[in-house]
């Protein structure tokens, strides 16, 4: 369980296909030697399993299923990565309670700036829009958000300076692909509609 407040944002140092899946190495500021093998951290949105570490890197492995499901596929060696370490009993709650399962993956329509803020248009597919609730929350890229506004299958939000700085969300621009985990409570709240 996640909270969608990013920690740190790592770097991918190394990809490589394996016989079972693609394994990635990622390097971080956190500190290693207290991240146990098969612990869980976020990526991007994707709870991944620790599988490996150095002093200052970890190794995942990654299921075809992940890489199809999500923009994981596209990584390289390089890129930025949003990272959360898991929720503790007692930690505080900055965001809201996030799986670290990607629903879907969305496209950035538009980036604007307003004052120093930028407000993001993001088109979601089909069916996961009718969960998507105005005032409600999103995950992007790992990140918690609040939604502003719904129009059929494009949400739009808001992201403070203080996000756009230390979060990969200072990459979006028109046509980018990212990862969205919908809020928790809409998905169980939706079933149950459809149940009863």
């Amino acid at each position: 369980m996640f909270t969608g407040i990013v920690t740190d944002v790592g770097r991918v140092r190394a990809v490589r296909d394996t016989d079972r899946d693609r394994r990635f190495e990622i390097e971080t500021a956190f500190e290693v030697a207290g991240i146990d093998i098969g612990a869980s951290i976020s990526h991007a949105g994707c709870c991944l399993t620790v599988v490996d570490k150095g002093d200052t890197w970890f190794a995942v492995e990654v299921s075809g299923e992940t890489l199809s499901a999500s923009t994981l596929g596209d990584w390289t060696e390089g890129r930025p990565v949003n990272l959360e370490r898991a929720a503790k009993v007692g930690d505080e709650l900055g965001g809201h309670i996030v799986s670290g399962h990607v629903d879907g993956v969305g496209e950035v329509l538009s980036v604007i700036a307003e004052g120093g803020s930028r407000r993001v248009r993001i088109r979601v597919p089909r069916p996961l829009h009718r969960y998507i609730a105005s005032k409600g929350s999103i995950a992007v890229e790992g990140v918690s958000l609040t939604v502003n506004e719904v129009e059929d299958d494009v949400f739009g939000v808001n992201l403070i300076p203080h996000t756009w700085e230390v979060t990969t969300l200072d990459a979006l621009a028109p046509g980018v692909r990212v990862n969205l985990e919908i809020d928790m409570l809409a998905r169980y709240l939706a079933r149950w509609r459809e149940t009863a």
